[in-house]
């Protein structure tokens, strides 16, 4: 029987995990809600600019994210056990087929026809970073690295 590498399997869970989490697709229609007097080449810049900001925001907490729960005094468990009961909403919410309020609300999506340019907020952040993808993003770094990464203060 084939057996995947480690590396691989990770790689598979961390995409898949990221990409039901952020939910692209589910974007689309606040997207183009929010967008409709734009052209389509507005839109292909404000969609590649948004696609930068959450990979750089997402990026930005898997390396800094220590030190920022350091400074807050967050632990790890805590974090955890918060990033856990919120992708349990999300999880519910997409079970019952309608997009989590953790991710998008009716209001940025309103607040978000009103601006002329929406590629980092609201759609890189929240909508596509938001906490739910950062949590995500912080448990598996510390899958990654075994459950060593330890937040507590020294």
């Amino acid at each position: 029987m084939f057996r995947m590498t480690p590396l691989i399997e990770f790689t598979l869970l961390a995409f898949g995990s990221l990409f039901v989490i952020v939910d692209p697709i589910a974007v689309v229609p606040g997207f183009l809600a929010i967008t409709p007097s734009d052209t389509p080449e507005q839109r292909e810049r404000m969609a590649r600019i948004a696609s930068f900001v959450m990979a750089g925001v997402l990026l930005a907490f898997a390396l800094l994210g220590k030190w920022i729960f350091q400074f807050t005094g967050i632990t790890l468990p805590a974090f955890q056990i918060a990033g856990s009961v919120l992708l349990l909403r999300i999880a519910l919410d997409m079970l019952y087929a309608k997009r989590s309020a953790a991710q998008e609300t009716s209001e940025e999506v309103e607040a978000g026809a009103t601006k002329e340019d929406i590629a980092i907020t609201p759609l890189g952040v929240p909508m596509l970073a938001g906490p739910g993808a950062i949590s995500t993003a912080l448990i598996l770094l510390s899958q990654a690295r075994g459950g060593s990464l330890s937040f507590s203060r020294r």
